[in-house]
């Protein structure tokens, strides 16, 4: 079970000298067209992370693995496709980066475009119920082999007495290997962020009703 950040008491050194750790970030995205009151809390959001990352580091040691969603190749490569997707986390892996941890190749890709594939046919809004069962069961077994394809990978390359850091959306179904022991990194901003986005989603259904009902009213 992950622990949360905020809940744990200052721990003596000698409780967490030994034994494979995993400072687990919850993954936010953010966009060009983003209203500006979600830039500022998504800015805020990532200076938390950061603090609070630096404070894991100072209890119980420095990041040897970096993983990431979406991101099927290590190194180099792997930080130029992390620019590209979400320019915060790239700033907080490549410091680390700097610093000597390794960025590895968290994903398999095919298995990754599988899954991103049968996950767009579902976003069409299929009418047919056989050709929409058809498409969610393979949506569901890719995922599903896909996050073991994740676990796995963490399991074979965080050695022993290693401290790894997983960047993923929340909501993930990755079982993570019981010997590793998981930080869930909690920033204040993370809760106001998803509040954020449930009113704005509500927002927007509303505003969609609305005009759907002044047009058959016509």
């Amino acid at each position: 079970m992950a622990e949360e950040l905020g809940k744990i008491e200052k721990p003596a050194a000698a409780d967490y000298k030994k034994g494979r750790k995993l400072y687990f970030v919850p993954l936010i995205y953010g966009a060009q067209e983003s209203p500006a009151e979600y830039v500022k809390k998504f800015d805020q959001y990532w200076k938390q992370v950061e603090d609070q990352i630096g404070d894991l580091e100072l209890k119980l040691g420095k990041v040897s693995r970096i993983y990431h969603e979406l991101i099927p190749s290590g190194g180099e490569e792997g930080l130029k496709a992390l620019k590209d997707l979400n320019e915060k986390s790239h700033e907080a892996v490549q410091s680390r980066v700097k610093k000597g941890a390794q960025l590895e190749a968290t994903e398999d890709a095919e298995l990754l475009t599988e899954f991103m594939d049968w996950s767009r046919c579902l976003a069409m809004g299929l009418q047919n119920p056989k050709v929409f069962n058809t498409v969610y069961e393979a949506y569901t077994d890719a995922g599903k082999k896909r996050n073991e394809f994740i676990s796995k990978h963490i399991d074979e390359t965080l050695k022993t007495d290693e401290i790894g850091i997983l960047f993923m959306k929340e909501g993930h179904q990755v079982q993570f290997p019981p010997e590793i022991e998981v930080f869930y990194v909690a920033p204040p901003m993370l809760d106001e962020i998803n509040r954020w986005l449930r009113d704005r989603e509500a927002q927007l259904t509303q505003e969609r009703k609305n005009k759907a009902a002044k047009k058959e009213s016509k």
